[in-house]
């Protein structure tokens, strides 16, 4: 059996009648018959602008991928021309190749705006804004009560839990991220001692640089300070790493073979990070205290003795203590929302590095916030 011969495509202009242009294509409009059809269109396409045009394929006949991209780009490029385009004589084959294939064009014709006015834009916008805000919150919420559920299921069953996991973690969270934060404590309380030392000098009262130091670092900035470093560089990495497992489908993995990601994945983490945080407070409180310590003696002459006991007899253990309390919240917060956008990575790199910039983001702020909502209740109860 013979196939049968090929026709080549054709396309003649023909003449311009009450303003409009013709255009008569002919034969098939494959790939193998296409030959000199897009330099016609293409110098047709360079000297038609604001014209109508009529374009009759009813005697086309055969046609494939190729032939139908070629038609919607030299059809599209007339579009941007301001050419006014009727076509005629379609099959319904031709009709269904083309809806096949028009979203796929590149150089697709991008839809106007249905809304003219820029202030109805703002309030398109601003209600997509919204409407993603709550199904992401909606979805968290979602999240939070996944764990809450599997925490108290390993509760109720302790030997579920996986305690080697949680000190893989510990370490990680933890033990390799005190150099960082003894810098950041030393460096915080040297800012403080140095600022208050200008402004105490003064007035003389040099002695009362122990109780800025040691009030303001123990209750607020060595707990605010160190959930800001972790959520910066453990939280990422909470984000990073389940995001890098849903790509490989791992986490799918997981799921096919019976075990819940959620209690293998992302409860060892949280309890990690609840455990380590209040830690590595404590180690700023004393990093912080000191440095403050070492910049009184040096710039005020404050001998270390002197500052000793006058920081005996200031701090008071519950300024220690609510410093410590907040380093579960804070751990909290941190944790879930880094392993929450863990898991909306989608199967694409990009899409790593998106999701850990917003986890980072959210679990600063949210940390922020929760600090300052405790600082309100904490002073509305006198303590």
């Amino acid at each position: 059996m013979q196939l049968s011969r090929l026709k080549n495509a054709r396309i003649r202009q023909l003449k311009a009648m009450d303003g409009v242009i013709r255009l008569k294509s002919f034969g098939d409009w494959t790939i193998n018959a296409l030959r000199d059809t897009a330099e016609i269109l293409e110098q047709f396409s360079r000297a038609s602008r604001n014209v109508s045009i009529h374009w009759d394929v009813s005697d086309v006949l055969r046609v494939d991928s190729a032939g139908m991209m070629l038609f919607i780009h030299y059809y599209d490029l007339l579009n941007s021309n301001n050419c006014s385009i009727e076509v005629t004589g379609t099959k319904s084959e031709h009709e269904k190749m083309y809806r096949l294939l028009r979203e796929y064009a590149p150089g697709h014709p991008v839809a106007k705006s249905a809304f003219p006015s820029r202030f109805l834009k703002l309030l398109n916008d601003i209600g997509k804004i919204t409407v993603a805000f709550v199904l992401d919150m909606a979805a968290l919420l979602s999240f939070i009560g996944e764990i809450f559920i599997i925490f108290l299921d390993s509760f109720l069953h302790p030997l579920s839990i996986r305690f080697g996991t949680i000190v893989k973690n510990i370490e990680e969270a933890g033990v390799r991220a005190m150099p960082i934060v003894a810098l950041t404590s030393f460096l915080i309380g040297v800012v403080i001692a140095y600022q208050g030392a200008v402004q105490l000098e003064k007035f003389g009262a040099h002695i009362f640089i122990v109780d800025m130091i040691s009030i303001s670092i123990t209750r607020e900035l060595a707990p605010l300070i160190t959930a800001i470093v972790v959520a910066g560089r453990t939280g990422s990495s909470y984000t990073a790493q389940l995001g890098v497992m849903k790509i490989t489908e791992e986490i799918d993995a997981m799921r096919t073979m019976g075990f819940d990601p959620h209690r293998f994945l992302v409860l060892p983490r949280i309890i990690a990070l609840m455990i380590v945080l209040p830690l590595m407070i404590f180690f700023a409180d004393i990093v912080g205290i000191l440095a403050g310590m070492f910049i009184s003696h040096t710039h005020l002459h404050i001998s270390y003795a002197e500052f000793l006991h006058r920081l005996q007899s200031v701090l008071e253990v519950k300024h220690v203590w609510i410093g410590l309390c907040k380093g579960p919240f804070f751990a909290l917060l941190i944790a879930v929302v880094s392993c929450f956008r863990g898991f909306q990575v989608s199967k694409s790199t990009e899409s790593i590095g998106r999701y850990t910039t917003i986890s980072v983001v959210n679990a600063i702020f949210l940390v922020i916030a929760s600090d300052a909502l405790f600082s309100v209740l904490l002073t509305e109860f006198g303590i």
